[in-house]
């Protein structure tokens, strides 16, 4: 009889779980509109997913407004652009399957902490995660290995026995700094190349993939 190991799955929240897009791009225009500054084209902003909001800001404003940026992407994310998202095709099924088969969801995301738990707790599968890990509102870097070296602690899982599911090279490389797999996923806003060059494991295209990757 075949047994299913149990396993800490890692998922990003942006670009993996819910495609943020229009919140995000619309909250960085509120910003760079309000500081007069011209907004960068959609290719560059794609890019602002996944590194942390003040790095992203500091790429085109003046290092005494960077902090007025990320206050007014703040001020319209959490008035409106919290809730403008949608779930990616097939992911409700893919958590409800994963669980079932008891294995622990945790989400681990750059996104600060109160944006993250604001969003998880409003989606309908919101209650299949264990723990959030999210970034402090005074964040200045990419968080990732920390966030999943803790999940590890908190959970008392060896690294072979957790997998980092994510769409950018951050995903990858928090996870290869605690000797955990880490599966990219396509349907984000990272390519295959950038993927590969940070060491996936594997990549995938679709949900389905992503559960032959686990292993199911």
């Amino acid at each position: 009889m075949n047994t299913v190991r149990p396993l800490l799955c890692l998922f990003d929240l942006d670009g993996t779980l819910i495609d943020s897009e229009e919140g995000i791009f619309a909250g960085i225009r509120h910003a760079l509109g309000r500081l007069d500054i011209p907004v960068p084209a959609e290719h560059v902003l794609r890019q602002w997913i996944g590194p942390p909001l003040r790095h992203n800001f500091a790429s085109v404003l003046d290092e005494d407004r960077v902090e007025d940026g990320v206050s007014l992407y703040r001020e319209y994310f959490e008035a409106t652009g919290w809730r403008e998202h949608s779930v990616y095709a097939d992911i409700p099924e893919l958590l409800a399957s994963l669980r079932a088969e008891g294995h622990t969801l945790v989400v681990v995301t750059s996104k600060i902490d109160v944006h993250a738990h604001r969003i998880i707790e409003a989606l309908p599968f919101g209650h299949l995660f264990s723990a959030t890990y999210a970034a402090k509102p005074d964040s200045m870097h990419s968080e990732k290995a920390s966030m999943i070296a803790a999940a590890l602690a908190d959970f008392a899982v060896a690294a072979d026995a957790a997998v980092m599911i994510g769409d950018r090279h951050f995903d990858i490389d928090g996870a290869r700094a605690n000797g955990v797999r880490g599966i990219g996923v396509l349907w984000g806003f990272g390519d295959a190349d950038e993927l590969r060059n940070a060491g996936a494991s594997a990549i995938v295209r679709t949900a389905f993939e992503l559960r032959q990757a686990l292993g199911g």
